[in-house]
């Protein structure tokens, strides 16, 4: 997995980016690996929880600009369709926790592939730059689907056409990430975050997690529906049992994400 670090500790997978020189810009060789290891991360039994994060001052600056402009480089559509798309399915849809920590500036599409996790956290020095308009272009990364659903059409836009940098606190308050961290207390906060939800019915995490992802483009009659077919489902998973069990014995559950 060239270009990111991967290991696992205490049933979390951890993905850092890992092209620090150039603010874990993405090229074509960072964008496999980081799809690799989200494969990892679903088939593997032993995560229950994911952390994404980047080494060195940055989260993610976006695309690789000399990779995209090469003239013998992909086409900017074949980047898009080979690089992001793929990486945002399966943000959404592996059925376990993503926590997403930004631990620097995150632009153009690192701004979007943090908005598309689950739970996201940022440094208190980082910026959220929808960076695509001082290039022409538009926003990817499903930026044009999560950022209007978090923080509202007018916002989106004004993010969208302006790219104004937007700090970790005024994300944060408009609802765009999760919570902020001291810089030297974010991988710390993460970490417990993540481990927390690892030792948690898990299984009942990703059976929310597609309730959430279908709640995105149905109606209330067909949501409610939804929620009946899952709870279904949860209801016959050994953590419902466990959980059931342990609260009549007043006991600590011992969870498998099963």
């Amino acid at each position: 997995m060239e270009n990111i670090e991967f290991n696992i500790e205490n049933g979390v997978a951890w993905i850092r980016l890992n092209r620090p020189d150039v603010l874990n810009s993405f090229n074509f060789t960072m964008a496999r690996s980081v799809q690799n290891a989200l494969d990892e991360c679903a088939n593997n039994k032993i995560v229950r929880a994911v952390v994404l994060t980047g080494n060195g001052r940055g989260f993610c600056a976006g695309q690789d600009l000399a990779e995209a402009t090469a003239p013998d480089g992909p086409t900017i559509g074949s980047v898009v369709e080979q690089t992001y798309n793929p990486i945002i399915n399966k943000i959404r849809n592996i059925e376990k926790p993503i926590i997403c920590a930004v631990n620097g500036v995150a632009a153009g599409a690192g701004a979007n592939v943090a908005i598309a996790c689950d739970i996201t956290i940022a440094a208190t020095n980082a910026k959220f730059v929808q960076a695509f308009s001082n290039i022409g272009l538009i926003p990817d990364c499903g930026g044009t689907f999560f950022l209007p659903r978090l923080i509202g059409l007018q916002r989106a836009t004004a993010q969208m056409l302006l790219a104004d940098k937007i700090t970790a606190d005024d994300a944060k308050a408009m609802g765009m990430i999760y919570d902020v961290a001291e810089p030297d207390e974010l991988i710390a906060t993460a970490t417990r975050m993540a481990e927390t939800l690892a030792q948690r019915p898990t299984r009942g995490f990703g059976l929310t997690k597609k309730a959430l992802n279908l709640s995105l483009q149905n109606s209330l009659e067909q949501q409610l529906e939804v929620e009946k077919q899952l709870q279904e489902q949860a209801g016959s998973t050994f953590d419902f049992k466990e959980g059931v069990t342990a609260f009549l014995e007043k006991r600590q559950p011992n969870y498998k994400g099963e």
